[in-house]
């Protein structure tokens, strides 16, 4: 029998570099936008009375207290087009990063083999000689001396961590879309409803002006002028109906149904949904810890650092530990007592690189580093950026919608008024009709604020990136240390 054989000096020289790697480990660079202090600082807009520093929860469309809203959400992040297809890909991309894991898994190779012989020539006859096989079995194990695979892993992962940051924030967009369709179906009803009611005041003008021409005492031209003002009012009806109906469809495809399928009893909904308490909007550091686009730029930059100790990796030799197993023999001594043999050591494969082409990668790795750090710090600034404009606009929506209530409320009086006193003689008819008109010109107005405050809502929401659910101690803190007050609405 073969004797093993194996080199114990350079076995333990390999094991005691195996803890090397290439590249540098990463760390979010100091200069990061994430990293200032600044950004972690209570928004600047966010001091009015519709807002608050309280902690935006998770499933914020639950502060609206609807409960046929939530049954919508919830079914739409269970079926929507989009977020399957942003399953997929982490799924994916998780299927990659266990690709990585088994580079450093053992590797085997099978071998069998039959040979045998006849000789002979022209003048003697062929011999047939015995028959012979061999078995063979190789292993190898890869030390990853110089961090490769290891760097790979590392960037394997993150790219599966920022596919997962990216399906939670179509979970946002998903949710922000499903309460902005449901609420244009709602405002939609209610602005149809608004202009029913002006229209019926019209056409009760209408009436009492052909009973009052009738009569004498009024004109065809008041007839005509009463007349029109009702069509006006009356054209607006398909528009807002036409309206309502596309917000169906599109709630109805973000649910993952057919457009006619969208759900029954929504039509006549009375109201869009009313926040009954301040937006609790947080502060900028919370806002770097739970936008999905900051963690998924953040994870993306993290990939980016790793692939650089990938590629300085390529310039070092790739060793492993290795063994191999076997025997050899002819058939008619089928498993002989000396026909076994084996080894076991390190081995070492290193395909000289051009050295050029080498220092090309990792200088193309270190620009696809400083890429993914620009775009980070893109992202961080935008998220500020959308949710100052969102707050700064919702705020002066609201106080909007306030005067217009009040603005409204006097224009209904002024029909009534007009009325009595055109009966009595006391003013022309110009003045009922410049009183419904201001009247229906006030409630369209207000029906849009309306619509628009929710909408705002909306925008300020999708801005502050709730909808997904923050495991306990599951992310790593992006940005810099958490302010003493951060989350405990404080001043």
């Amino acid at each position: 029998m073969k004797a093993w054989t194996m080199a114990p000096a350079a076995l333990l020289l390999v094991l005691e570099l195996a803890g090397c790697a290439a590249g540098r480990d990463y760390q979010m660079p100091g200069t990061a936008v994430a990293r200032s202090p600044g950004a972690a600082r209570p928004f600047a807009g966010g001091s009015g009375a519709a807002n608050s520093q309280a902690p935006l929860p998770d499933q914020w469309w639950t502060l609206y207290g609807d409960t046929r809203l939530d049954g919508l959400v919830s079914e739409a992040l269970a079926a929507n087009t989009d977020l399957r297809k942003a399953d997929a890909n982490l799924r994916r991309a998780s299927a990659v990063v266990l690709e990585a894991e088994a580079a450093r898994s053992v590797g085997t190779d099978i071998s069998a083999s039959v040979t045998g012989a006849r000789v002979g020539g022209y003048t003697e006859p062929l011999i047939t000689t015995a028959h012979s096989y061999a078995l063979g079995l190789a292993f190898s194990y890869p030390l990853d001396l110089a961090g490769g695979i290891r760097r790979g892993i590392e960037a394997a992962s993150a790219s599966a961590e920022a596919a997962q940051a990216a399906r939670d924030q179509v979970r946002v967009v998903v949710a922000a879309a499903v309460t902005r369709a449901y609420a244009r179906v709602c405002s939609a009803h209610r602005t149809l409803v608004a202009t029913r009611h002006v229209l019926e005041v019209q056409r009760q003008t209408l009436a009492v002006t052909e009973k009052q021409a009738d009569g004498g005492r009024g004109t065809a031209f008041d007839v005509s002028r009463a007349r029109a003002a009702a069509d006006e009012s009356a054209a607006v009806l398909p528009t807002v109906i036409a309206d309502r109906q596309a917000a169906l469809y599109e709630l109805a495809a973000l649910m993952g149904r057919l457009p006619a399928d969208y759900p029954e009893g929504l039509e006549d909904c009375a109201h869009p949904p009313v926040l009954r308490q301040p937006v609790p909007i947080g502060d900028g550091w919370q806002l770097i810890q739970r936008r999905p686009d900051i963690r998924e730029a953040e994870r993306g930059l993290a990939a980016a650092t790793a692939m650089i100790g990938v590629e300085t990796a390529e310039l070092y030799p790739q060793v492993s530990i290795g063994g191999t197993v076997g025997l050899a023999a002819t058939f008619d001594r089928f498993v002989p007592s000396r026909s076994f043999g084996g080894s076991i050591g390190p081995l070492l494969s290193w395909k000289m690189p051009d050295r050029r082409v080498a220092r090309a990668r990792i200088a193309e790795a270190g620009a696809g580093a400083e890429q993914a750090l620009a775009s980070f710090d893109g992202t961080v600034l935008q998220a500020l950026r959308q949710t100052e404009t969102a707050l700064s606009a919702y705020t002066q929506e609201v106080d909007r919608e306030r005067n217009l209530s009040r603005a409204r409320a006097n224009a209904a009086r002024a029909p009534d008024q007009a009325n009595r006193l055109f009966q009595f003689g006391r003013t022309g008819f110009i003045d009922v009709l410049a009183a419904e008109a201001a009247l229906a010109s006030a409630e369209s107005t207000l029906a849009r604020s309306r619509a628009q405050v929710v909408d705002r809502q909306i925008d300020l929401f999708l801005a502050l990136g709730g909808g997904w659910a923050v495991s306990p101690g599951g992310a790593e803190q992006i940005g810099p240390d958490r302010p003493a007050d951060a989350g405990t609405g404080g001043r």
